[in-house]
């Protein structure tokens, strides 16, 4: 017989953004107002690039407000037009960016195990007007880099990668944003890392990031010199401040989520019907999100159905990434975003749920989920 599960009293939701003591970043204020200077490459934007570079194993690092503008910025500096190759399987802003960049996205189905793009049904989809490939390293685990780099190079394209949920992320030690031409990082409020909005794009050139910090300050070079047309994608140095005081706290943060990542695995272990996230040997885990694959045949529910129960308990979910980009209104009526081409990808949107992933949460908290979780098995 199923044991009576009482609700959390208090919502627990999927994330909680880590944050300073509020005196350490009253520090941080005084600094900036004395200084006056609020914005335009002040010295805790200049910092942050600086520490951010070194945390993440790369060149060069160009801080942004957000994580759309600087993919959009990514696609404006690589000359990017035509169609792009990318996965249907991503948050919105991934296919918009190259909307709003005039160029058509290709959506490519996703890999069963990774949901990361299949690099070996890429080539088959790359045309004479095909400039590039956008990769998404979807929940922190890497692309097949080495494939589709190959491949790229074999046809002259660029690749660009979406490391929004991949801060961290290493393959054999090596940081995530080495690979490719551009990668992006968010550091969106809801991120391990976060300036509570912005975003960056690493580069291991620095003409590129010359251009690049060009293009995301209106193309001005100096007070009577614009040098190409840009936007206006700067950091402040409030969001600066804040994210050199977070930086401070992601080693413990993701620890904690390494233990609760280990505690979700050890208690829903063996369950028919769930497929839970594994840790890889090569790869260091950003620690983004604990996701896992509901089988409605074998489980007894669908994905749909444990989503709006576990809420009913007061723990919130998400059904991420569902709908796929694919199927978007302003999407659907392309060739690659028919769901034939797209099998893999339309039976993963259908299954995966994030569960709630943040260091404040304790170990009753995970139990009290997984016994949740284990009562709706039918």
């Amino acid at each position: 017989m199923k044991q009576n599960i009482k609700p959390f009293n208090k919502p627990i939701y999927i994330t909680r953004p880590i944050l300073p003591d509020i005196k350490e970043f009253g520090g941080k204020l005084k600094e900036i107002w004395a200084s006056q200077w609020l914005t335009n490459n002040g010295h805790q934007h200049d910092l942050l690039e600086k520490e951010l570079a070194s945390v993440l194993g790369v060149k060069n690092i160009s801080l942004f407000n957000n994580g759309t503008i600087a993919l959009i910025v990514a696609c404006q500096s690589l000359r990017l037009s035509g169609e792009v190759i990318t996965t249907p399987f991503t948050f919105p802003a991934t296919p918009h960016v190259l909307t709003w960049n005039n160029i058509k996205p290709v959506f490519c189905d996703i890999d069963p195990i990774t949901m990361n793009i299949d690099a070996d049904k890429i080539e088959s989809m790359i045309t004479p007007k095909t400039t590039a490939i956008l990769g998404v390293h979807v929940f922190g685990i890497p692309c097949d880099v080495d494939k589709i780099q190959k491949m790229a190079d074999r046809h002259g394209l660029k690749v660009v990668y979406d490391a929004a949920h991949a801060f961290g992320t290493e393959i054999k030690g090596k940081g995530i944003g080495t690979y490719g031409d551009l990668t992006m990082f968010s550091f969106h409020a809801t991120k391990l890392f976060h300036t509570a909005e912005g975003g960056a794009l690493a580069s291991g050139s620095s003409e590129r990031k010359k251009e690049i910090d060009f293009l995301k300050n209106f193309g001005i070079k100096n007070e009577e010199e614009v040098v190409m047309p840009g936007i206006n994608g700067k950091m402040n140095e409030l969001q600066a401040a804040l994210g050199l005081l977070n930086l401070k706290h992601v080693d413990a943060e993701r620890a904690k989520r390494k233990k609760i990542f280990k505690t979700y695995g050890a208690l829903l272990k063996n369950i028919d019907g769930l497929t839970l996230p594994k840790e890889t040997e090569d790869v260091t885990n950003s620690g983004q999100y604990y996701v896992i694959k509901i089988d409605e045949r074998k489980f007894g529910r669908s994905r749909d159905q444990a989503h709006d129960k576990l809420k009913e308990y007061n723990v919130f979910t998400r059904k991420y990434f569902y709908p796929l980009c694919s199927d978007y209104p302003c999407y659907k009526n392309l060739v690659s975003s028919s769901p034939a081409s797209l099998p893999i990808a339309q039976k993963i949107s259908k299954e995966t749920l994030a569960l709630p992933f943040y260091g404040a949460l304790s170990i009753n908290d995970i139990e009290r989920i997984c016994n949740m979780i284990k009562g709706l098995k039918k």
